[in-house]
């Protein structure tokens, strides 16, 4: 059984279904005691990084991730859930998030510009991830593949060890890690089409 972490920071009906359609069973909950009772978490989320953490707080739902992280459960942040595993984001002129790695989480610089031509952020839509370092959960990938992004804040860990691709929007930015019993991805891989169902089929079937 998958539990979906719920704190209100939306894509969760999304996940499910996606987990659903590969033949999962899964549940959405911002309870800690009944998510204690999943094989696995997923941590998806879009939204602010102060806002998110306050709703962790006030439903005990950052202790029960770092708890279940320590425990060695199989976790996987989508988006906001991959900013939030980090130190701090850069958001509100810093604002202190989960600590389960070393780095911190910046903002794509306003006005943004790559070789003359302005950027929107935040950067949404469609695009590929370098694939730089082998893991079970992103094995099997195409690299001509597409992922669907929307976000105006990247990860920068502190220890490269732990990233696993990258992607290009005026700058390489991380937008896939692994480490121990966690892996996280800036896309959306419940709204990535194929690819996205593959990489939580492989996360569904790791055993880390």
């Amino acid at each position: 059984m998958i539990g979906i972490i719920d704190y209100l920071a939306g894509n969760l009906t999304s996940v499910a279904r996606a987990l659903s359609y590969l033949g999962y069973s899964c549940f959405i909950s911002s309870q800690p005691e009944k998510l204690k009772k999943a094989d696995r978490i997923v941590f998806p989320g879009v939204g602010a990084a102060k806002s998110a953490m306050n709703n962790l707080k006030f439903w005990g739902l950052d202790e029960f991730i770092i708890t279940s992280f320590r425990k060695g459960v199989p976790i996987l942040g989508i988006c906001l859930g991959t900013q939030i595993i980090f130190e701090e984001s850069e958001e509100n002129g810093g604002t202190e998030t989960l600590k389960l790695l070393k780095g911190k989480v910046k903002r794509f610089p306003e006005p943004f510009f790559y070789e003359k031509e302005r950027l929107k952020v935040p950067h949404m839509g469609w695009n590929k991830v370098n694939w730089i370092r082998k893991h079970f959960v992103f094995s099997n990938l195409d690299p001509d593949f597409e992922y669907y992004f929307v976000h105006s804040y990247y990860v920068v860990p502190e220890d490269q060890e732990v990233v696993c691709g990258t992607t290009f929007y005026g700058i390489n930015f991380v937008s896939a890690i692994a480490y121990k019993n966690l892996v996280a991805v800036q896309f959306h891989p419940e709204k990535s089409g194929k690819p996205g169902l593959q990489i939580l089929k492989q996360f569904c079937e790791w055993k880390p």
